[in-house]
C-alpha cells in the first residue's frame, strides 16, 4: 500500500511513466493475492489504510491501471463487511467515479465496475436513488443490449436492475429505454432456473408501472412466458414447479389490474387460457373471474362472438379443479353466464354447454343450482332436439346427464321430468358413442334411485332391451344397463315389463361367461 501510494504521488508529479504504472499494477496484484490468501489479515491491514481514495485516484487518472483497480475494489467489497467499506467509499466519491466507467468498451472494466457499484449500493436506498439520479439506468440497459451474449456482464446488469427496480425513479428511467426488448431476449436465452428467477423478479417489479407494463406486453413477454409454461408443463421437479408458478403469476400481473387498455381482449383471453390449473386460486384472488364475466356481458349483444367463445373456454378451463368449482359458484358464475342462453350463435351455445357441464362435474351444489333453473332446463330440452347441430344436441344431452348424475335432490329429478328431459336421456342411451350411452345410463340410475316414478311413462325398458340384444353394444354399456335394471326391479310397476328382459339378461350372462370377456 505504501509503494502504491508512492508511485501514485510520483505519477502526479512527473506525468506518464510506464515503469511507475508497472509498479502500480504489481502492487494491485499483490493486494488481490493477499485478499485471496488471508482475508482476516488483509482486513486488519486495509482497515484505515486509505485504500479507497487511492483506488479512486487510479480509476480517475490512470487508464492503464484502472481495470485492475476496479477489480481490486470489487473484490474488497465482496470479501469485507459493508460497515468497513460503506463510509470510506462515500468519502472517496467512488460512486461518481465508477459511473462513467460503465460507458467503457472494455468488457473486463464493465464487469468489475458493475460489480463494485452493485456491492457499494446493496440494500442502501439512498445510494440506489443516487445511482439512478446520476444516470446508471441507461448504462445498464446498454450493457444488456451490446453484450447480450456475455453471461457475466448480463448477470451483473440484471442484478443491478433487480436491486434498483423497486424504485419509482428507476421505473421512470427504464420507461425511457428499450429494456423490455432486452428482457424478452434474456428470457428466451435463459437456460438456468437461477437466471429465469432473476429476470422474473425484475419483470414483476417493472409490471407495477403502467407505462412499463405496456412495453412489456408489446415486447411479447406474455408470449415467452406462455412458451415457458408449455415447456415445463407436467414436470414434477420442485424447481420447475416454482418457475411455472412465477411465470403464471407474472402473466396475471401483466394482464390484470391498473390500466390494461393496451392489452387487446383477444390477447388477454389467449394468455389466460394458457395458465396452469395450479394457479386458479391466484387468479381468483386477482379478480380474473370477474374480468371474464364482465367481458362476456360487455359482448353479449355483439355480432362478433369470438370474445364470448374465448371467455367461456377460459372459464371452462378454470372449472376443472374441484376447489375451483366451489369458488366459481360463490362468485355467482351460474347465474351470470346463463344470460347467454338467449344466444343464437351455435359456437357460443356449444362453449356455454361445455362450461356448465364442467362446472357440474363432481359438484352436487352446482348440479342442484342448474337442475332447478326452469329457464336453463327449457333451453336444454330445446337444444337436445337440435337436429341441425349435432354437436350442440350432444352437449345438451351430456349436460342434462351430468346434472342428474351429480345431484342428490329429488327436486332436480322432478324438475327435469317436468321439463320433459328424461325422454332425451333415454334416447341418449342408444347413442352411437359408448361414452354417451354410459353417461346416460349412469344418470338414469342415479335418478331412478331418487325418484323411480319419473320413469313410468318413458321408453326406458325398450331402450334397455335394444342395448342388451345388440351384439355391438360394449360390455361396459351392457353392464351399466343391467345395473339400471336392478334398480328398476324394485318397482312393481315395472316388473311385468321385465319378464322378457330377465331372460335376455340370462342370455347375455351366459354369452359373456363363455366368450372372450367374462
Amino acid at each position: 500500500l505504501e509503494t502504491l501510494s508512492n508511485h501514485l504521488e510520483y505519477l502526479g508529479l512527473c506525468g506518464d511513466d510506464t515503469e511507475a504504472e508497472d509498479q502500480i499494477l504489481e502492487s494491485l496484484n499483490g493486494i488481490l493475492l493477499a485478499i485471496t490468501e488471508d482475508k482476516q489479515r488483509s482486513f486488519h491491514l486495509l482497515r484505515g489504510s486509505g485504500i479507497f481514495p487511492t483506488l479512486a485516484k487510479i480509476l480517475k487518472g490512470n487508464p492503464r491501471c484502472a481495470v485492475k483497480a476496479a477489480h481490486v475494489l470489487s473484490e474488497i467489497l465482496h470479501v469485507f463487511t459493508l460497515e468497513f467499506c460503506f463510509m470510506p467509499c462515500i468519502e472517496a466519491d467512488l460512486i461518481l467515479t465508477l459511473i462513467p466507467l460503465l460507458e467503457s468498451t472494455d468488457q473486463e472494466m464493465l464487469l468489475h465496475a458493475g460489480r463494485a457499484i452493485g456491492r457499494i449500493c446493496y440494500d442502501n436506498r439512498a445510494l440506489q436513488e443516487e445511482l439512478v439520479r446520476v444516470g446508471v439506468i441507461p448504462s445498464l440497459v446498454r450493457i444488456l443490449t451490446d453484450y447480450a451474449e456475455s453471461e457475466p456482464l448480463v448477470h451483473v446488469a440484471l442484478l443491478a436492475l433487480y436491486n434498483l427496480a423497486d424504485l419509482d425513479s428507476a421505473k421512470e428511467a427504464l420507461s425511457m429505454t428499450k429494456v423490455a426488448e432486452q428482457l424478452v431476449k434474456q428470457l428466451r436465452r435463459a437456460e438456468s432456473h437461477e437466471r429465469l428467477e432473476i429476470v422474473f423478479e425484475v419483470l414483476q417489479a417493472l409490471a407495477e408501472n403502467d407505462a412499463l407494463k405496456v412495453q412489456l406486453v408489446d415486447a411479447g413477454v406474455p408470449e415467452v412466458l406462455s412458451e415457458i409454461l408449455l415447456r415445463l408443463q407436467g414436470s414434477s421437479q420442485a424447481e420447475d414447479t416454482c418457475i411455472v408458478k412465477a411465470a403464471s403469476d407474472l402473466i396475471v400481473s401483466l394482464l390484470l389490474g391498473g390500466k390494461k387498455g393496451h392489452v387487446t381482449e383477444h390477447r388477454y383471453l389467449h394468455h389466460i387460457q394458457t395458465l396452469a390449473d395450479g394457479n386458479c386460486l391466484r387468479m381468483f384472488q386477482l379478480g380474473v373471474i370477474h374480468q371474464l364475466l364482465d367481458l362476456l356481458e360487455k359482448h353479449m349483444q355483439s355480432r362478433d362472438t369470438s370474445v364470448q367463445q374465448a371467455a367461456l373456454s377460459a372459464l371452462q378451463n378454470l372449472a376443472v379443479p374441484a376447489v375451483s368449482k366451489v369458488q366459481l359458484l360463490e362468485e355467482g358464475i351460474a347465474e351470470r353466464i346463463e344470460a347467454l342462453l338467449r344466444s343464437e350463435s351455435p359456437p357460443v351455445q356449444f362453449k356455454l354447454l361445455g362450461t356448465l357441464r364442467m362446472l357440474a362435474d363432481g359438484q352436487a351444489d352446482a348440479a342442484e343450482i342448474l337442475g332447478q333453473d326452469p329457464q336453463l332446463l327449457s333451453r336444454l330440452v330445446q337444444w337436445c332436439s337440435a337436429s341441425d347441430h349435432s354437436g350442440i344436441c350432444g352437449e345438451a344431452n351430456r349436460l342434462l346427464a351430468s346434472i342428474l348424475h351429480h345431484n342428490r335432490s329429488q327436486e332436480v329429478v322432478k324438475a327435469i321430468q317436468a321439463a320433459q328431459g328424461v325422454k332425451h336421456l333415454v334416447s341418449m342411451t342408444t347413442s352411437e358413442h359408448a361414452a354417451m350411452q354410459n353417461e346416460a345410463l349412469n344418470a338414469l340410475a342415479i335418478a331412478s334411485a331418487i325418484d323411480l316414478e319419473s320413469f313410468k311413462e318413458s321408453q326406458l325398458v325398450q331402450s334397455l332391451h335394444k342395448l342388451l340384444r345388440d351384439d355391438n353394444t360394449s360390455p361396459e354399456v351392457k353392464y351399466n344397463s343391467m345395473g339400471l335394471l336392478c334398480r328398476l326391479l324394485n318397482s312393481g310397476n315395472f316388473i311385468l315389463k321385465f319378464q322378457n328382459l330377465l331372460f335376455l339378461c340370462q342370455s347375455v350372462l351366459r354369452s359373456q361367461a363363455g366368450g372372450k370377456k367374462p
